[in-house]
């Protein structure tokens, strides 16, 4: 199957690789040039502009657009909103706010374009582990482009099978779900990465914890000198506690022991922030969610231990850099 993307950025560009790999072909444009020759000499299409880009497409074409949330992405789907044709599928694969997948699917579906919203994670990894996505928007549009968010996906790999969930027929095994109409997937993406803020937290004070046990304040009986990266490791073998982000942990400290190549400045993506703002419209109380984004807001002024943890980890799991390193 075809598909055209936008964005080949660390993500956009494992995405097409994981497409081409598997026997599907890919358009690309970026106006970083170097991006896309690198992909043209992997085997995608290149193309030199959006207009080009769209005349290499087959009908009915279908445009993942892959770029940061805000005015980048908003700018490129109203271009293409010009370009293409009734029938035509844009999906929106970043972090985009679900309220704008809503007003921008209303928009599209008065020329025939149809649009998909696709929360999705899975960060550097990707390539080789697939992404669990979520997907919101035009079901016919979604129910077409199946093979193409079948091949993205994990699928049901090693992953024991659930107690009780015996005949449901669902894709949720194989790492894809359609969850209704538009926003719906970066609503769930956006609700997914507010609980990934609380689980960071909570493991960077767990550790942060089991560091600070070794200081002179605390009695010389109950003072441990405790090593941080043999306790992750073995916290990921048989714990309640085990999880992916323990494991990118575990990779961290075994390659800096003291995180000293992090300052604990974190950043937040939004998704963070829109989740609060959901909780409050629905006046449900997320006291540890909320807890975690004051943290990183916190972490910009003064850092902990805990917070180097948390950078380690976005550095993992999605390539992000602090501010200010190189």
């Amino acid at each position: 199957m075809q598909l055209g993307m936008i964005g080949l950025g660390r993500m956009g560009g494992n995405i097409v690789r994981r497409l081409m790999r598997n026997g599907h072909t890919c358009v690309v444009y970026d106006t970083n040039a170097a991006s896309v020759a690198q992909l043209a000499s992997e085997g995608a299409t290149p193309s030199q502009d959006m207009a080009s880009f769209i005349g290499q497409l087959q009908k009915p074409r279908a445009v993942w657009v892959m770029l940061p949330a805000g005015a980048i992405t908003e700018a490129t789907v109203n271009t293409l909103s010009g370009l293409l044709e009734a029938g035509d599928t844009i999906i929106d694969g970043g972090n985009s706010n679900y309220q704008d997948d809503v007003r921008r699917a209303k928009a599209l579906a008065e020329k025939g374009i149809r649009y998909i919203d696709v929360g999705t994670s899975g960060g550097v990894w990707g390539l080789d582990r697939g992404y669990c996505m979520m997907i919101g928007g035009d079901k016919a549009a979604f129910d077409h482009l199946d093979p193409i968010f079948k091949t993205l996906a994990p699928g049901v790999g090693t992953i024991e099978k659930t107690p009780g969930r015996e005949g449901r027929k669902s894709t949720a095994e194989d790492g894809y779900l359609y969850t209704g109409p538009a926003g719906s997937g970066h609503f769930v993406k956006m609700v997914h990465n507010g609980i990934e803020y609380g689980l960071m937290q909570a493991y960077g004070e767990g550790l942060d914890i089991l560091k600070g046990v070794n200081q002179e304040s605390i009695p010389a009986e109950r003072r441990y000198d405790l090593n941080l990266a043999d306790i992750t490791e073995l916290w990921r073998r048989g714990s309640v506690v085990s999880s992916w982000l323990l494991d990118l942990t575990a990779i961290s400290l075994a390659e800096d022991p003291e995180l000293k190549s992090y300052s604990g400045y974190v950043e937040d993506s939004g998704e963070g922030r829109w989740t609060i703002q959901a909780a409050i419209e629905e006046a449900v109380p997320a006291d540890v969610l909320t807890a975690a984004l004051y943290t990183r807001f916190r972490s910009r002024k003064e850092h902990t231990f805990a917070e180097k943890v948390l950078s380690a980890m976005r550095k993992q799991f999605g390539g992000h850099k602090e501010p200010g390193k190189a």
